[in-house]
């Protein structure tokens, strides 16, 4: 019994695919260990938290500065809010007009 030449093709034409499956899920595999090879740090043991750092007391000048960047970034919140309040209402009352204009 004859194969033909389209059916040898597609043999073969399987054969590559499997092959650079294998080929890629191997090379996905060593690269994951080699990774890990290459970590310093031991996997058993959980990374050192750094050292705190001991607090500097502020100095009343400092504590000023703070309290106007706290204050500045609040106000800065606050446009915001109100700027997406108007943003909704003037939708709002443009979804509202167009809907009595139809209704008219």
């Amino acid at each position: 019994m004859m194969h033909s030449p389209s059916m040898d093709s597609q043999m073969l034409n399987r054969f590559v695919k499997l092959t650079v499956a294998t080929l890629i899920s191997a090379s996905i595999g060593l690269s994951s260990a080699v990774v890990m090879a290459a970590d310093p740090a031991p996997t058993g043991a959980p990374a050192l938290a750094p050292a705190a750092v001991p607090a500097v007391p502020a100095t009343p000048a400092q504590a000023e500065k703070a309290a106007e960047k706290k204050a500045k970034k609040k106000s800065k919140k606050d446009k915001k809010a109100e700027k997406k309040a108007k943003k909704k209402f003037l939708k709002q009352s443009k979804t509202d007009q167009q809907l009595t204009a139809t209704q008219q």
